[in-house]
């Protein structure tokens, strides 16, 4: 009954917050869009040249590129990558974190200690250029790219997960659960990590924006997912090509990116402010 009315409050909350409801239909339409991007009844990599570099008309919304690709298309199935590699680098980055930073705030001490100055060091290097230096020795791939981006951004989940056990493993119901004889492993994952995952939550939406960043970043450089895998990032080459005598190749996909960007950044916030108990109803 507690948690039923927890969650009716908390999306009472949420519902409330215009901005997060917006960030939330942002979010919900690329997923629809990403869906039904097979409907546009274009190939993202069929090449027609005597299609080349069209203005957006009525068979093609958003105009050609350079080999005659629509463009809708090919943002409809960029936005599939860019879904993907967001979830699947925030999982990977999540998992690291709840992890490490579970057992640094459960047992404290030297194992606290030890946990957090690898922490402390893996934040001296800024991520980004950390990231172009693995892929650097690596193959890119999509898949390198999801992963080297799960391993480099797991440090902020560590810190939130830490803090959050600290402040848990003197609770009364874990002390409770102590003298009943429950195992550490089922103190952390039964009793605390429950009760410390709302800001994981909140990073996590968050990240998921700051991982699209990144792979579109790296697509425009050329070392993140390759042609004629559609992409936003690689996209965003073509239009720099061509950007004095077609604007769209730059346009569409710059917009796609900051409109999924500010779409999870809003949603992220408002279920921040939702979880936040210092606010009164």
């Amino acid at each position: 009954m507690r948690s039923s009315f927890l969650r009716d409050i908390i999306w009472k909350r949420l519902r409330g917050n215009r901005l997060a409801m917006v960030g939330g239909a942002i979010v919900l339409a690329m997923f629809v869009l990403a869906a039904v991007a097979p409907l546009t009844g274009h190939d993202p990599g069929g090449i027609d040249i005597t299609r080349a570099l069209q203005a957006p008309s009525w068979q093609h919304p958003l105009g050609t590129d350079d080999l005659g690709r629509d463009v809708l298309t090919r943002i409809l199935y960029g936005a599939r990558i860019s879904l993907l590699v967001g979830f699947v680098a925030v999982g990977i980055a999540t998992a690291i974190g709840i992890i490490l930073g579970a057992l640094a705030g459960f047992y404290g001490r030297w194992v606290d200690a030890t946990l957090m100055r690898f922490v402390d060091i893996m934040l001296c290097f800024p991520t980004f250029f950390l990231i172009l230096a693995v892929i650097a020795f690596l193959e890119p791939s999509i898949w390198n790219i999801m992963i080297i981006i799960g391993l480099t951004g797991w440090m902020g989940v560590a810190r939130l997960v830490r803090a959050e056990f600290l402040s848990l493993r003197e609770r009364d119901f874990v002390q409770a659960a102590r003298t009943l004889g429950a195992t550490d492993r089922r103190i952390i994952f039964r009793h605390i990590l429950p009760n410390a995952l709302s800001p994981v939550l909140v990073s996590a939406t968050l990240g998921v924006a700051g991982a699209i960043l990144t792979e579109s970043a790296l697509s425009f450089l050329g070392i993140g997912v390759q042609p004629p895998t559609a992409s936003w990032g690689n996209m965003l080459i073509v239009g720099k090509q061509t950007l004095g005598t077609a604007w769209w190749l730059s346009a569409f996909p710059g917009l796609a990116i900051l409109i999924t960007v500010l779409g999870y950044n809003l949603l992220g916030e408002g279920i921040r402010d939702a979880l936040d108990p210092r606010l009164k109803e």
